[in-house]
């Protein structure tokens, strides 16, 4: 589909504006394994999808700033480049505060287009968001000759979610946006920001997500408490051990020592958060060794611990797990991301893709009466310029 769109993309940036415009492809994201990880400064170990936004952008030679939503069919429009802040247009404040990323580092950005669009299902936890402004982060670098290096694309990104959409994420989703890596999965170190790739083999196994169709209103205000949680959990064992300045350094022999002085709840967060971290690194190992059946035993534990000790999963995606678990040719599942709904991610082997959408499907139909949505996705390389098929003359 993105090839396509970008034709249709480039069509549109002639039809409205009349030039060239460069055209950049972004990616999704899927999370194998690491959840509520990242901000306890541990490891995630996502992965770039072929689920795609693509741009048509250019450099227009006035002062106004033009955006156009391809799927929205929407327009907004900024008189001057100057004047740029957040607009009470939702999905325009991605583009501006990226824009307004430039400017905070003393570059100009003059007035410029872009036309965008993708296949990337909103809400369905595949950072959409984050596509938005990597995609217009990569062209404006390209455009402007900035030479930014693609880790502080990813900052950038970053911190436009969190000045211009008010969405205080970690860094992953951008990351992976940037670095990913056909056919291979990223092992991202969320306090140094080191990285290292293991290989995936798609012929082997296919990424399958399964949407429940359920954001409950609780999440974040759930997010919030295990952050909080996580960091009582800290403070008693930096009171003994003052190395331990995140989760990332504890381990569960010093949790188990100091347990009388943690709250029953605040344990068990921190210890699904060690063992977690442990899951991460045990599972790239896996992947080394080709054994997806060991890669899949640590997902379907990072679930149980997402579950029973961190709490942040729900009836529905619980209902999912399962039926993959009963499925013929599932490596493994869990939820994925933030929790309370959302997706699961599952590996299946390709030729039961099939047999599993449907075996799924038909549990979730008999327990909640309605199907929910699949995405298959493969692995691929992350933002880069795209390409229009031409045809001849």
């Amino acid at each position: 589909m993105p090839a396509s769109l970008a034709s249709d993309l480039h069509a549109e940036f002639l039809q409205r504006f009349g030039y060239e415009p460069l055209l950049v492809r972004a990616p999704g994201r899927v999370n194998l394994i690491g959840e509520h990880t990242d901000y306890n400064g541990g490891f995630v170990l996502p992965a770039a999808i072929d689920k795609e936004m693509v741009f048509a952008v250019g450099l227009n030679g006035r002062a106004e700033i033009r955006l156009v939503a391809h799927d929205l069919g929407e327009i907004f429009n900024l008189a001057s480049a100057a004047d740029i802040s957040p607009s009470a247009t939702h999905w325009a404040n991605y583009l501006l505060g990226v824009a307004a990323q430039f400017q905070a580092r003393g570059l100009a950005v003059p007035g410029f287009d872009c036309v965008f669009g993708g296949d990337i299902p909103i809400g369905a936890g595949m950072s959409s968001s984050a596509a938005v402004e990597c995609g217009l982060a990569f062209a404006l670098n390209h455009l402007l000759g900035a030479g930014l290096a693609p880790m502080e694309l990813a900052r950038m990104a970053q911190k436009a979610e969190h000045t211009y959409a008010g969405v205080l994420c970690g860094i992953m989703d951008q990351f992976a946006s940037l670095f990913g890596r056909a056919g291979q999965v990223v092992r991202l170190d969320c306090r140094s920001l080191d990285y290292a790739y293991f290989p995936f083999d798609t012929r082997a196994c296919r990424i399958v997500l399964c949407n429940s169709g359920v954001k409950h209103s609780l999440a974040s205000t759930a997010y919030n408490t295990r952050r909080q949680e996580c960091e009582r959990g800290v403070a008693v064992l930096q009171r003994h051990h003052p190395e331990v300045t995140s989760l990332r350094d504890a381990t569960l022999a010093q949790l188990d020592k100091h347990r009388a002085e943690l709250d029953p709840a605040v344990y068990r967060r921190c210890a699904y958060v060690v063992r977690e971290n442990a899951r991460v690194e045990a599972a790239c190992q896996h992947l080394v060794a080709g054994d997806l059946a060991a890669f899949g035993r640590e997902m379907y534990a990072s679930h149980a611990g997402l579950r029973d000790d961190y709490e942040v999963s729900c009836v529905e995606l619980d209902v999912l797990v399962e039926a993959a678990r009963a499925a013929p040719g599932v490596f493994g599942a869990r939820m994925m991301g933030g929790g309370f709904g959302g997706c699961t991610i599952n590996l299946v082997a390709p030729d039961q893709v099939d047999s599993f959408i449907a075996s799924v499907g038909a549990a979730y139909r008999q327990r909640f009466g309605r199907v929910p949505e699949t995405y298959q996705t493969t692995i691929v390389d992350g933002v880069g310029e795209a390409v229009v098929a031409t045809t001849a003359a």
